[in-house]
């Protein structure tokens, strides 16, 4: 295992193959568009901001931060990459984690989910050690209302959020594609796997995905002990109010982006750019009052 030390900054530049994924990264390392710029920029510049980890005891270390990075090292042709070693514990790994790439603005929704359950059970443990000194989080609700304040979020959606963790993984996919809505999807986590399994049958049988409405009633079914196959179908066979669509002309549209641009690129970027949107004028209502 080779790495090579920068004089008097911390700083080691260490083979790629020595680096391990952290084992429960929540964030999904996608060969995107943003991936192929980031290896030009490596390329280019190369890595900019330093990865970092921790040492393993057998050897090797586990990224803390900078898996894309590491990515774009590997499809950069480069053989190490500048990583500061940390020694950090279980706990303090995770958050860091968490922490490193929750302000990202294109999070899926089951990155989101996975990463807020692995901070908050890493800051609930961190309450029930008696060797730290630091202010302790005793509690679920006390640990969530910090998880949201430093996402930007209330507590009780930081909660929401952790329930996706719940759905069967073709479910989670479907949410992180758009294909289920959130709040939807909120209330189908409360269905046990057996009753989503036969729920993903329903729905190819009927070419649907489920409303809120009609999520509510399937969760209600379920908690009284009677959804089945038969009572699945006859839920999702029912017509759904007609949507009012709201219709943009991509000539209308393509003046706001560069040329580049593909329409999947430009839908993303209008459905981020409305949720930062969405948060703001939440974060004003609530200031208001």
């Amino acid at each position: 295992m080779a790495t090579a030390k920068t004089e008097n900054s911390g700083i080691e530049h260490i083979e790629l193959a020595s680096l391990r994924p952290f084992s429960r990264h929540p964030y999904k390392v996608r060969d995107d568009e943003a991936m192929s710029e980031m290896v030009e920029s490596v390329k280019q510049y190369g890595v900019l901001s330093p990865a970092i980890a921790r040492p393993l005891p057998d050897g090797g270390y586990e990224l803390v931060s900078g898996h894309r990075r590491k990515r774009a090292c590997e499809l950069a042709g480069m053989e190490t990459m500048p990583v500061i070693v940390r020694e950090l514990d279980d706990d303090a790994a995770a958050i860091l984690v968490v922490d490193s790439n929750l302000q990202r603005e294109d999070l899926l929704p089951s990155e989101r989910a996975f990463a807020y359950k692995l901070k908050l059970e890493a800051l609930r443990h961190q309450g029930e050690r008696t060797d730290l000194t630091s202010r302790q989080v005793v509690g679920k609700l006390e640990a969530a209302d910090i998880i949201g304040e430093d996402a930007g979020e209330s507590g009780r959606q930081v909660q929401r959020y952790i329930r996706l963790t719940e759905l069967i993984p073709p479910l989670l996919d479907m949410v992180d594609e758009r294909r289920i809505a959130f709040n939807p999807a909120y209330e189908l986590s409360f269905l046990t796997r057996d009753e989503q399994q036969l729920l993903l049958d329903a729905m190819d049988s009927e070419q649907a995905t489920p409303s809120l409405s009609q999520a509510q009633r399937l969760k209600q079914f379920s908690q009284r002990g009677e959804l089945d196959a038969a009572v699945m179908r006859a839920i999702m066979s029912e017509e759904k109010k007609e949507v009012e669509r709201v219709t943009l002309k991509g000539d209308t549209l393509r003046k706001y982006f560069p040329a580049s641009y593909t329409p999947k690129r430009m839908e993303e970027t209008i459905i981020r750019l409305l949720e930062q949107w969405q948060r703001q004028q939440k974060r004003r209502r609530e200031a208001e009052h």
